[in-house]
């Protein structure tokens, strides 16, 4: 699809280093299969609690690399976005210690991964295509070399040894299709805005998927807990919406020039800190 993408001139020349694709790679690789074997290793409880901590992990990355602060609405809509989803889908919960590593790395390499997508395309002026045709085809040769051992090691399957029939084809190619969706709509997203902005809208996704489980499969999904858990969560992103295009809602911290001797005996003192609005 990248070739697609190069050929029609959405993808325009440009330049990532090596050690810095790498680096996205593997973030991206990791987060691949942690998910997966999360999900696979731990109750749905868990994983969801699991997938929810990704965005306290990634507010600690952009106050740490971006020196990002936050406001107090801005904290508060995030806690109630979190509450609801967690209203929503949290049921049983039950964890043991291979599940938790997995959990820990899908949650960490995730967060690594979004946050450096935002930090490759502001950093090297790269747009989402032009990012997306450096990682993508380096990040599918990785994987169809890597993935069947790693499945393998985890599974005890092989994966040429499955029946593969009609159906099977379709639903992977299917599944293709929609994840080129999925990871353009990222880059696009987190560039434009923030990892942190991308998993707070990503929830509303969660929302959508409540809603089409009702539609496709009647009333059984969908409980009075999990309507209030809806309200809550779409309450939630409303509020952080508001609260973070505020001035003061978040911002990056700078520190401007240190100030002459000169200017400060003619008055013109400068602040040592200077607050910019992302």
């Amino acid at each position: 699809m990248t070739l697609v993408l190069r050929w029609s001139g959405y993808i325009q020349p440009s330049q990532l280093p090596l050690p810095e694709l790498l680096k996205f790679v593997l973030f991206a690789n990791f987060s691949i299969v942690g998910m997966n074997v999360s999900l696979m290793w731990n109750s749905v409880g868990f994983y969801q609690i699991a997938k929810l901590s990704m965005i306290p992990v990634s507010c600690l990355l952009e106050v740490v690399f971006d020196k990002i602060r936050y406001s107090r609405d801005t904290k508060l809509s995030i806690m109630v976005v979190l509450l609801g989803v967690a209203v929503c889908t949290v049921t049983d919960v039950s964890v043991n210690a291979k599940g938790f590593i997995a959990a820990v790395v899908a949650v960490w390499s995730t967060a690594l991964q979004q946050y450096y997508v935002h930090f490759l395309q502001r950093k090297y002026s790269l747009g989402s295509f032009n990012l997306l045709g450096h990682t993508a085809p380096v990040q599918a040769a990785s994987l169809l070399l890597l993935g069947p051992f790693v499945d393998y090691l985890i599974t005890n399957k092989r994966v040429d040894a499955y029946n593969y029939n009609m159906t099977s084809v379709i639903f992977i190619a299917l599944s293709c299709t929609i994840a080129i969706g999925t990871n353009l709509s990222q880059f696009i997203c987190i560039g434009r805005f923030t990892a942190v902005s991308f998993q707070v809208l990503g929830h509303m996704k969660t929302i959508f998927v409540l809603i089409m489980g009702f539609f496709f499969f009647g009333k059984e999904g969908l409980s009075l807990q999990v309507v209030l858990g809806m309200f809550i969560a779409i309450l939630g992103m409303m509020w952080y919406g508001n609260a973070s295009s505020k001035p003061g809602g978040k911002e990056r911290r700078s520190h401007s020039l240190p100030t002459t001797r000169h200017q400060k005996h003619s008055g013109l003192l400068e602040s040592d800190e200077v607050d910019e609005k992302v």
